[in-house]
């Protein structure tokens, strides 16, 4: 009829408006299109592509009422209740998305469907009902790598690497160029600690050419790797080098003076920023006597204390932080003894930090303290 045909050409001039981006006018035309024929073929597409039109232009609520209009004009189009809930999804309203998911599955049992059904209840934190979705998938298309996918993330957002791991890579083995299976592999072995594997996957992406993924997979192991000591610099103005019986004056001379005291610093290098706040209070450091089980690693290599040797402070006096350059250090004080005969082991001192790094990470418990002798422990 006459209606049904100005529709159409009202949605043709929509889509040459839309293709040259002229939205504005677009916007005109869908509009137009779907007040004229709202009872022919062209009207659910018409209000779709106005929708679209409403995202180009950035008003996702005039897009959600164009995609309910074009559902008000057929409800059985499972496309359209996807693509609502795809912007539902976008806004993080997940049961609004779940509800139209769940409809687009009822009209359409597709995979796809289903797997856009998962993804709500995953986010719902519904994970068993998110499994019955992909396990469905994997029964439906055993061959195809998207229900294996998404078992992955499941599991991995359960908190249970291991078993999304063994997934991920079922999805590689059917299909090698799904990509986001090798970095969701690559964060799931980053959350185990195994930064090792992590790294691989990383080398891996970067040889497929996935510079982008490979580059957001490294920023993340950054962000959850737990931070550590790495070694102590030589500009640090307490020898640590040296062994036990060593006369405190050999540290300074001024303290060769009965009963001076010296502030002295040792400056310890990180592998990350740390918070400031965190490692620049003292009380989250501790200054001790090493008491390693090891051969040679207690101090005073495990011999009885002289009655002469000077003692710790139990905490620094101060803390600074460069973030430049990842380096702390750590101030402390020695007080020689009345006699000037006061001796120490520095390479039996132990700085131990237990802060945190601005991702609120705490130490990686191998790599928290530092002594001369051991090293970084």
């Amino acid at each position: 009829n006459g209606l049904e045909s100005l529709a159409n050409a009202a949605l043709q001039r929509g889509i040459d408006a839309f293709t040259k981006k002229d939205y504005q006018r677009a916007v005109g035309e869908f509009k137009r299109s779907v007040g004229l024929g709202r009872s022919s073929s062209f009207a659910a597409d018409a209000a779709q592509y106005l929708a679209m039109t409403y995202l180009q232009l950035d008003d996702p609520e005039n897009a959600i009422k164009a995609y309910k209009s074009a559902l008000q004009v057929d409800p059985y189009r499972d496309d359209i209740h996807v693509k609502l809930g795809n912007l539902y999804f976008s806004q993080g309203k997940y049961e609004d998305a779940r509800t139209e998911y769940a409809e687009a599955v009822r009209l359409n049992p597709s995979t796809a469907n289903r797997y856009s059904l998962g993804q709500a209840y995953i986010e719902q934190g519904r994970f068993s009902d998110a499994e019955t979705q992909y396990s469905e998938i994997q029964r439906l298309t055993p061959q195809e790598a998207g229900g294996y996918l998404g078992m992955g993330l499941t599991y991995s957002r359960q908190g249970k690497p291991e078993e999304a791991i063994r997934q991920f890579q079922q999805a590689i083995n059917r299909d090698e160029d799904l990509y986001d299976a090798y970095a969701q592999m690559g964060y799931s072995y980053a959350d185990m600690g195994d930064m090792e594997s992590a790294q691989n996957t990383v080398d891996t992406l970067e040889r497929l050419g996935q510079a982008d993924l490979a580059d957001t997979l490294s920023r993340y192991m950054y962000k959850v790797d737990p931070p550590k000591m790495m070694f102590a610099q030589s500009s640090s103005t307490f020898s640590f080098s040296l062994g036990k019986g060593t006369p405190l004056v050999a540290l300074n001379s001024y303290l060769m003076t009965p009963n001076a005291s010296k502030t002295l610093s040792i400056k310890i290098q990180f592998d990350k920023t740390m918070d400031r706040d965190s490692i620049e209070n003292p009380v989250n450091w501790q200054i001790s006597r090493a008491t390693g089980q090891g051969p040679g690693q207690a101090y005073n290599f495990g011999l009885p204390i002289s009655p002469t040797e000077a003692k710790l402070p139990s905490i620094p006096s101060a803390v600074t932080w460069d973030a430049d350059n990842l380096t702390a250090t750590v101030y402390f004080t020695i007080t020689q003894n009345a006699a000037s005969n006061a001796t120490i082991d520095p390479s039996h001192v132990e700085f131990k930090f237990s802060g945190k790094d601005t991702y609120g990470l705490k130490m990686n418990p191998k790599f928290d303290q530092f002594s001369g002798f051991n090293d970084v422990a």
